[in-house]
């Protein structure tokens, strides 16, 4: 497989330092990655650079995934507007631990193949550096000039922010390319990549191992990723999209990218999935011929939900989506866990009654009109039960005198009703 092809009929590559291809062919070659460690999960805007090491080492080569445990602690100014909060050591130790468990679903750390993936944390050996050696050993060999024409600096200096920019911030491509220096020398590391905003970086990194290594290195770099409608990718409502079940339940990432526009999916199925081309184009082909069955979107949210995730969990993403959208049975609906449950269940009308009057028990008809007014009046409601048109918790009422209990709530505490086909409403008790 040839790495380069591949990237530029995914779409994942943005600019290519000459002469990497080149290298590529010539021998199996290291790369690395950055990922800055200031959470302890990825969120789905790591899933690119991921996505690349992934293809690398398939490619045969050798993925390197750095966490930027000393860069983590300064930030980097590309693409920001103001600088971030610093982390101790034991944040950025724990979140390390985090993110390799996170990588080892993408990527073979375990294996004895020459090719089996690293990772590292810059921390190591930036913190046995004194101020004075590094800028001694290192500094001097890039400019300030030079250092000054990067646009991540730039942008920050020329920006409507009034504090500017310190100098912890300036560094940053220094250290950055520094990791680059020290992986070239201590593990034969010919090549960095990234987002497309980290040219800059990476490029102070060539720089300063032709200046004092008389090395070469090489660099590439994808696109940053947007969404169809200009709108920044990744980003919901809620915030961020996250590999960790305890930030993102594996329902709202299964639901995440089914529910992306054609045009997006067409595009994010060849980044975010190892599935050839010929599939994919055979995919796109089926999608277009029946846009509205979502081929692409399902086929999608299915690889990496389950490359994510895992095969149990997807199957119970596509069980808890059936629900609202399709046939399922009360047997699945008692299946779901609380946080799933109220994923499914957002945006529903909801209404709150007395558990304690669920302990007696209460006539279903005084329950949704009087207690919860799910039907404007009793008539309305024993119309529709006669024509078999009201469930509780998807079981069909036969009789509005039934008596609903506590023995009837999901998690021991929801009632789920269904008015007509599409009509959901929500009953929790206090």
């Amino acid at each position: 497989m040839n790495f380069i092809e591949e990237l530029q009929w995914r779409g994942m590559i943005h600019t290519v330092m000459p002469g990497t291809e080149e290298q590529l062919q010539k021998e199996m070659t290291s790369a690395y990655v950055g990922i800055d460690p200031t959470a302890d999960s990825l969120h789905i805007g790591h899933l690119v650079s991921v996505m690349m090491l992934r293809h690398f080492q398939r490619a045969g080569h050798k993925p390197i995934a750095l966490v930027g445990g000393a860069t983590g602690m300064i930030g980097d100014p590309s693409m920001k507007s103001a600088e971030r909060n610093l982390l101790d050591e034991e944040t950025l130790r724990h979140n390390e631990e985090c993110i390799k468990a996170q990588l080892a679903k993408f990527l073979d750390f375990e294996s004895d193949a020459p090719n089996a993936a690293e990772l590292v944390n810059n921390y190591d050996w930036m913190k046995k550096f004194s101020f004075l050696d590094f800028i001694r050993d290192i500094g001097k060999h890039i400019t300030v000039n030079y250092m000054m024409a990067k646009d991540s600096v730039k942008k920050r200096l020329s920006g409507e922010a009034t504090e500017g920019m310190s100098f912890t911030e300036f560094s940053y491509q220094l250290i950055q390319g520094y990791d680059f220096l020290h992986l070239y020398q201590t593990r034969n590391c010919k090549l960095q990549m990234g987002g497309s905003d980290q040219w800059g970086n990476i490029t102070t990194g060539t720089e300063l191992i032709r200046r004092k290594a008389g090395g070469d290195a090489f660099a590439l770099v994808c696109p940053l990723i947007t969404k169809a409608d200009g709108g920044k990718f990744g980003k919901t409502e809620s915030g961020n999209v996250w590999l960790d079940r305890r930030y993102t339940s594996p329902y709202k990432f299964y639901q995440f990218w089914l529910n992306v526009t054609d045009e997006d999916a067409e595009k994010y199925i060849k980044i975010f999935t190892a599935i050839g081309k010929e599939d994919i184009e055979a995919l796109v082909a089926e999608h277009q011929q029946a846009p509205h069955l979502r081929v692409l979107q399902r086929r999608l949210a299915e690889e990496i939900t389950v490359m994510v995730h895992s095969r149990e969990d997807y199957d119970a993403a596509v069980e808890a989506s059936n629900i609202l959208f399709g046939n399922a049975t009360s047997e699945a609906l008692k299946r779901l866990d609380e946080d799933t449950f109220l994923a499914v269940f957002d945006g529903v009308p909801q209404f709150t009654v007395s558990a304690d009057e669920l302990k007696e028990g209460i006539k279903a008809i005084d329950l949704f009109t009087e207690k919860a007014t799910i039907f404007p009046s009793k008539g309305e409601m024993r119309k529709l039960v006669q024509n078999g048109g009201v469930s509780v918790n998807k079981e069909r009422l036969t009789n509005q005198d039934e008596l609903i209990t506590s023995s009837d709530l999901l998690n021991n505490k929801y009632l789920v009703v269904q008015r007509g086909r599409k009509n959901y409403f929500l009953l929790s008790t206090e």
